[in-house]
């Protein structure tokens, strides 16, 4: 008998161990860079996030900027100007190589995201004057002007993480998280429990991930079995198809990728802002979310993503009205319609949507010649200026800021030293936009930022289509552990209470 039942062990042993190990796949053909001050491309978001800490965190399931709470912050303090935040930290809290966080730690990781030459958000966090060091376990950080939800700079996400002060010495930087990394390279990566992390001792043992930039294979490895939690297609056939497999739950959550068509105002006939109304009055939105999807489009007004901090659907609206815009057009002197021109991404995510949108413009005699071109180039020649109505999908952090600044500035048009992505070169609401940058008061601040998004809207600056969000497929007994309403690194976060059942 003891025989029989040691052999039962031993034969449910490698059960045992691959149900305490999540098998994840990742969109993407590799891991770009799992440097937390690096890793800006979507396939490493979630990883990064798997592994690092910040002072503060959204809550997990959340990303609700209003709802940051201290991570490895015991308690903070903001002074009455909004330019000082004052930080203790936990006690007791390690890296990953067993180094205790101290003050010094925090202050170098800051530092590091600020700079240029080792980080990617170094624009971000060079709003970050002066950090002082008052103890082991407490820091002060002065900004050099007020920032538009100024906390998220010490979030779990992007320049906020912390790694400790060896981080440059070589090898992957250590961080504080509840997963470390063990390897990485050749289309996968695998993370091991850090069983001293502070918030307890994860229940799964190891994180395997596959990056698999095929939908169909993804999608076949996971109903064979090989896999547990897979980056799924934002499209409403497949969402439907996935939640009639059995055992399987399908997330489908926010922030999203904002779509929006910006058009460009300076060049010839859209700089008369009659023929601009009249593409808005051609594009029917509704039209257009119904083909991609109810589950996974949101259709939004406003020029700044919902559920931003200030965003607003109290904007103009313009009805699909091929009439008035045909009489738009003609009133502007093209009584027998118009030709615009437009760079074009092949990939899925845009190339259909342009389509439809070309078919929709014809109705109203504006025909649209597109320049469908490889993904990387499309990039490069909007960037050039090479084309008048410029599809765009993007996800910032939550705060209105981050969108009307880097869409709608003028600052931000190409050609300019600061050049971002206002490829409208719209200038309707600068006075707002600055202005609320340095607003210490809140309600005036989301006063500031409304009034912006109306004028973006009234001025023709762009057609904002709808927020698509983000598709993930799990196993029913994959426990996340809490409630997914949002993640902010465009993954579900994996924490110490996520366990397979």
């Amino acid at each position: 008998m003891r025989r029989f039942l040691s052999a039962l062990m031993i034969a449910a042993a490698p059960f045992v161990a691959q149900a305490q190990t999540l098998r994840v796949g990742v969109i993407g053909q590799d891991a770009g860079t799992l440097d937390p001050h690096r890793a800006s491309a979507s396939q490493d978001k979630g990883t990064v996030g798997w592994m690092y800490n910040g002072l503060m965190r959204f809550p997990p399931g959340s990303a609700d900027p209003a709802r940051l709470e201290p991570d490895l912050a015991e308690r903070y303090e903001r002074s009455a100007d909004g330019l000082t935040y004052s930080f203790v930290l936990r006690q007791g809290v390690t890296f990953h190589d067993g180094s205790p966080l101290e003050a010094e730690d925090v202050a170098f990781s800051l530092r590091r995201a600020a700079d240029a030459r080792r980080s990617a958000f170094s624009g971000d966090q060079g709003a970050i004057e002066s950090i002082e060091v008052i103890s082991p376990r407490e820091l002060r950080v002065r900004l050099r002007t007020l920032v538009p939800g100024a906390l998220g700079l010490f979030a779990d996400y992007h320049g906020g993480n912390i790694v400790s002060r060896r981080a440059d010495e070589g090898g992957q930087p250590p961080g504080t998280g509840p997963f470390r990394l063990e390897r990485v390279g050749g289309g996968t990566a695998r993370l091991v429990a850090n069983d001293a992390y502070f918030r307890g001792r994860p229940n799964l043992r190891a994180i395997d991930i596959r990056f698999i930039l095929s939908d169909q294979t993804r999608e076949l490895a996971f109903t064979a079995g090989e896999l547990d939690l897979i980056g799924g297609r934002r499209e409403q056939r497949w969402v439907e198809r996935m939640r009639a497999q059995p055992n399987t739950v399908v997330d489908v959550f926010g922030p999203g990728e904002f779509r929006t068509v910006l058009i460009n105002t300076r060049s010839a006939p859209l700089d008369d802002p009659r023929v601009r109304r009249a593409i808005q009055h051609t594009v029917d939105v509704p039209a257009i979310v119904r083909f991609v999807g109810a589950d996974v489009a949101t259709i939004w007004p406003g020029p700044v993503p919902p559920g931003y901090l200030g965003a607003t659907d109290q904007v103009p609206r313009f009805a699909p009205d091929l009439n008035r815009a045909r009489a738009l057009l003609t009133e502007a002197g093209h009584p027998n319609g118009i030709t615009l021109r437009a760079v074009v991404s092949s990939i899925s995510a845009q190339l259909p949507i342009m389509e439809v949108i070309q078919a929709q413009l014809r109705r109203a005699n504006i025909r649209l010649e597109m320049n469908v071109v490889e993904h990387t180039t499309y990039h490069q020649q909007i960037r050039q200026d090479l084309s008048q109505l410029t599809f765009y999908g993007a996800a910032r952090y939550p705060v209105a800021d981050s969108y009307l600044s880097a869409f709608y500035h003028s600052d931000s048009s190409p050609g300019r030293p600061t050049a971002s992505l206002n490829f409208a070169h719209c200038a309707a609401a600068d006075a707002e936009i600055t202005g609320a940058r340095t607003e210490a008061d809140e309600a005036r601040q989301i006063a500031l930022w409304r009034t912006a998004q109306a004028k973006v809207i009234e001025a023709g600056c762009s057609i904002p289509l709808f927020d698509l969000r983000q598709v993930w497929v799990r196993r029913a007994n994959l426990d996340l552990g809490y409630r997914l309403e949002g993640a902010l690194n465009l993954a579900p976060p994996i924490t110490e209470a996520t366990r397979l059942r």
